[in-house]
């Protein structure tokens, strides 16, 4: 079995031998997030996730990406900065305080032009979206109870070969103890079953972070 603990300095080692390196944005950003208190800092991503954001959005060359939660925009700046030329992302949120924190962020990053936040219900935001297949990159990492019904609204309008990607999936381990029984750790299965059920995308659910689900449109 190949696996072992993941602690912080083999986490820190992998993101210092990464191409794209924190800077005094995201100390900045992390120092503001954690200002929240620990619980709440606790959802902020991490730095080896957000290179993974970045490589992935240079990967499929991402002009058009959709983020659904935001909270105070560390992954939005990761994938805005993976952006292609005259990329946009679309991020979707109902906090308009914690939103504020990453859109400073975003400034400073030289970014903010890159996009567009709404605060709104995600899935009225997303119904405003084109039909057609056009989004590039899709990031899930909201209320775990409306994962499916993101995912419903996000891969008809994703391009062949775009990526579906969500967190939290894994949910600390809990997600495979049947005997927990709480609202997200259901609402993951629910998710999880959906997906891997799905015969419109190719996925394959990483046990790194708490779960990553990445999934290529067909």
């Amino acid at each position: 079995m190949r696996s072992f603990l993941v602690t912080d300095e083999v986490r820190d080692y992998a993101v210092g031998h990464g191409s794209w390196q924190p800077d005094e944005v995201v100390a900045q950003l992390r120092a503001d997030t954690q200002a929240l208190g620990p619980d709440l800092a606790d959802m902020q991503v991490g730095d080896d996730q957000g290179q993974l954001l970045t490589m992935l959005a240079r990967l499929v060359d991402a002009r058009r990406a959709v983020e659904v939660g935001t909270f105070t925009g560390y992954s939005s700046l990761c994938i805005a900065r993976g952006l292609a030329e005259g990329g946009s992302l679309l991020c979707c949120d109902v906090n308009a305080d914690w939103t504020a924190i990453g859109a400073r962020a975003w400034e400073r990053a030289g970014v903010r032009d890159r996009i567009d936040l709404r605060i709104a219900p995600a899935l009225q935001t997303l119904s405003t979206l084109p039909d057609e297949p056009h989004l590039d990159l899709i990031f899930i990492d909201a209320d775990k109870g409306g994962y499916v019904d993101y995912w419903e609204q996000l891969v008809p309008r994703t391009r062949p070969g775009g990526l579906l990607l969500a967190d939290n999936v894994l949910w600390s381990g809990e997600i495979v103890d049947g005997a927990i029984t709480t609202a997200n750790a259901t609402a993951l299965r629910a998710f999880n079953d959906r997906v891997a059920a799905d015969r419109r995308v190719d996925v394959v659910v990483l046990p790194a972070f708490d779960g990553l689900t990445i999934a290529r449109k067909r």
